[in-house]
């Protein structure tokens, strides 16, 4: 791709000229419907995502028409893609429209990519970031866990079946105070003070399950063994086939939990859907191993995008 020489001495990020505001509860079904009209939707764009990581990335949104801004100012200002119909958008104009200034994009899905390239050409520059591709499954392969490729995983399984008293449950508001007294235990465990992402994450699964009444399309499930909260899921309809696992946890002294929490929760309260996107490995090398040894039948690429402040 072609980088571009600086011309004149402008902020590297541009500010834009849109009244942004904090991410509200109130706004969730406009939200979604915008998102719908998104030709690619990756999990980042979820409600549920945006709300639970809002004040950890500090996010925004601004409202223009048919389109939906999203900024973030922590750890460093930069702005997420906004979200709309966009092979209808002339996003020249509109992006000129606000700004005249060099402006940093973070989680760009690829078809927005491909879409701002037809429009800008190379004057855009594209920088892949796979450490937050989407992972995405096939339910059904993850339900029956069939062949070779799945035995441990389907070994697992057995084992936690024939050895625990166990019953699954959907998870709903009667589950909250259970859910919430399982995630401190397994913070305990995983000694998530000593670690800056094991913390933002506790604390973004704690505002969830705080609102969980306030939301639409979220769903989940639990696994309990002699009354007991041994693992649970919260997950998000994504797109109209797709569903989406924002959080997972299980108690690692019950064998094959993690294997019995996914298998049984697609098996009980997600069969309905095509595909699982199970988010990104952030570039950790044990999550992406984890993430990989489920066979995913695609990704969801995103990019980081420079836009120059001439079109």
């Amino acid at each position: 791709m072609k980088h571009i020489k600086p011309e004149r001495s402008l902020p590297k990020h541009s500010a834009m000229d849109l009244k942004f505001e904090p991410i509200d509860l109130n706004k969730q079904e406009r939200y979604q419907e915008l998102l719908a009209s998104c030709p690619q939707v990756s999990s980042d764009y979820s409600f549920l995502n945006l709300w639970a990581w809002s004040e950890d990335y500090n996010l925004q949104w601004a409202w223009e028409d048919d389109l939906v801004w999203i900024k973030q100012a922590r750890p460093e200002p930069l702005f997420w893609a906004p979200l709309g119909p966009w092979n209808s958008v002339n996003w020249s104009n509109r992006y000129h429209r606000h700004t005249d200034q060099q402006t940093v994009f973070i989680r760009v899905p690829k078809v927005l990519v491909e879409c701002w390239r037809a429009t800008m050409g190379d004057e855009t520059i594209v920088t892949e970031e796979r450490d937050h591709w989407d992972y995405q499954y096939d339910v059904a392969e993850l339900i029956e866990l069939k062949g070779n490729r799945y035995h441990k995983k389907k070994n697992l399984l057995n084992q936690f079946v024939k050895k625990y008293n166990f019953r699954y449950q959907p998870f709903g508001p009667e589950l909250i105070e259970q859910a919430m007294g399982m995630q401190e235990d397994w913070c305990t465990w995983r000694d998530c003070e000593s670690s800056d992402v094991l913390s933002a994450e506790n604390k973004a699964i704690a505002r969830v399950l705080a609102d969980w009444r306030h939301f639409s399309g979220v769903l989940g499930g639990a696994l309990m063994v002699n009354g007991d909260m041994v693992a649970y899921t919260v997950a998000e309809g994504l797109t109209r086939d797709s569903i989406v696992i924002h959080f997972e946890k299980g108690d690692t002294q019950y064998k094959g939990v993690y294997q019995a929490i996914n298998q049984m929760f697609l098996a009980n309260s997600a069969s309905g859907y095509k595909l699982v996107n199970r988010e990104q490995d952030l570039g950790d090398e044990g999550l992406r191993k984890a993430k990989l040894s489920y066979h995913p039948t695609s990704f969801i690429s995103k990019y980081r995008v420079t836009m120059p402040w001439a079109l």
